[in-house]
């Protein structure tokens, strides 16, 4: 008989920080915190109630909120992790800088906060 697999995450994962910096003629800056939480099922992602932020101009912001978002459940749903996704996804806090921040920073963040978390519950690596 075969089990069903690991459902992720199995409790919650809070503060699960990224600083994605790269220093080159087309710079990367993003800085989040993310919580994870379990789930009935799915992938849900929200911003919490007093988002911590720290920003100007407030404009671009949800565009990189959103590709954080992106970026966490593209990573979350490769079935090579061998768990089936049940999670809410809290962003707690938000850096950028007005040189170096743009989407593809904020979903590489989201990928790298996703992987990170994967790790603390031992799911398979990449």
């Amino acid at each position: 008989m075969t089990s069903a697999p690991p459902r992720f995450p199995p409790y919650p994962i809070r503060g699960v920080h990224v600083l994605h910096q790269k220093q080159n003629c087309a710079p990367h800056f993003a800085e989040i915190v993310v919580d994870f939480e379990p789930a009935a099922e799915g992938f849900a992602f929200e911003a919490a109630q007093g988002l911590t932020v720290e920003y100007e101009p407030a404009e671009n912001l949800p565009r990189f909120i959103a590709a954080a978002a992106a970026g966490l459940e593209e990573q979350l749903s490769l079935p090579e992790h061998g768990v089936v996704i049940a999670t809410r996804v809290v962003l707690r806090r938000v850096r950028a800088d007005t040189f170096g921040s743009h989407e593809l920073a904020f979903k590489i963040a989201g990928c790298l906060a996703a992987r990170k978390a994967l790790e603390r519950t031992g799911a398979p690596r990449l």
